[in-house]
């Protein structure tokens, strides 16, 4: 991972864990040499099945996130909210955080 982000994998594990997430990575300018002080962290998250949470609540989830990753704004995207044409490229380069089973 980019070493301009520091993360505490018991905290993420800890958000996870409450969340209904299996598997938490990063991608786009938070593993890239740009990431910057203005820089937003994307987070690709997958769900338990059936555990999806609202809009609302994932507006919630980034809010927290937010904390956990010094202020910085967060984007958190499940693989199907991205779009079908950079998709694939995005689950390859994502660097995982966080893995359950």
């Amino acid at each position: 991972m980019n070493g301009k982000l520091d993360i505490d994998r018991d905290q993420i594990a800890d958000f996870c864990r409450r969340h209904h997430i299996v598997r938490l990575a990063l991608f786009g300018s938070a593993l890239r040499d740009d990431f910057g002080p203005d820089s937003d962290v994307d987070v690709l998250v997958d769900f338990e099945p059936g555990q999806v949470p609202s809009f609302f609540r994932l507006s919630d989830m980034e809010d927290e996130l937010s904390a956990l990753f010094a202020g910085r704004k967060v984007d958190l995207r499940t693989p199907e909210d991205l779009s079908r044409y950079f998709r694939d490229r995005v689950i390859a380069q994502a660097e995982v955080q966080y893995a359950r089973g």
